[in-house]
């Protein structure tokens, strides 16, 4: 059982079986919703546990696709659903490598995990994208700083449906309580940023295969 927009999933998931943690999601889920900014609640595989109606709405313009649905796993839409660039602007440099450092880090933490190894062999299958995580991801890391992979604090661009914010920023908030890091489970907000300055409106790559685009990895 999970929950999203205030209301059950019909989509059944793994929970915990305690009648006394399954209490606290479902309150928790009203907290969520509460919140006027995209939030989410996700497991250590980037399945969604929570998201608010704030986070639904924010992806209302994409398409279907059978694996890669921003409410199923974020981490999947972020790498391989084909209109993930309509919303996460400079969807490459400011998200898909993140995300595949972040991923890095879970599998070194998860390894047998899989849910994982089912997304690391789908990375493998793309050609860009496996030379992207093997090669180009470390190279890219010492380049940028730890900071730009930080998940807490990041500033990254967006493209909103609603015209009211359109091509704007977020800061990811984690805001995840002891209780819910306790569950496995971590909560992320996108806090929308209204920006004082013109900033152009890219859609970012076109709508297509999603994957990488080559990064260089120079030999030390």
């Amino acid at each position: 059982m999970a929950y999203q927009a205030g209301g059950e999933r019909s989509v059944p998931r793994p929970v915990l079986e305690r009648p006394e943690a399954q209490a606290y999601l479902r309150d928790y889920a009203a907290l969520v919703e509460a919140v006027p900014f995209p939030s989410v609640v996700l497991d250590h595989r980037w399945d969604v546990v929570l998201a608010n109606t704030a986070f639904a709405s924010l992806f209302r313009g994409v398409g279907p696709h059978p694996t890669a649905m921003p409410d199923e796993n974020f981490l999947r839409f972020v790498l391989f659903h084909p209109d993930a660039s309509t919303v996460l602007g400079e969807h490459e440099s400011s998200w898909c490598l993140p995300m595949l450092a972040h991923f890095a880090a879970a599998v070194e933490r998860h390894g047998h995990d899989h849910g994982l190894q089912a997304i690391r062999r789908d990375i493998a299958q793309d050609p860009i994208m496996e030379a992207a995580y093997r090669q180009g991801l470390p190279h890219w890391i010492r380049a940028v700083g730890e900071q730009a992979v930080a998940r807490d604090g990041a500033v990254r661009p967006l493209l909103h449906p609603d015209p009211r914010w359109g091509a704007t920023e977020c800061r990811v908030v984690d805001e995840t309580p002891r209780t819910l890091e306790e569950m496995g489970y971590t909560r992320l907000t996108l806090v929308l940023r209204e920006l004082r300055r013109e900033r152009p409106r890219t859609r970012g790559a076109r709508r297509g295969a999603a994957h990488l685009r080559v990064v260089t990895a120079t030999e030390d």
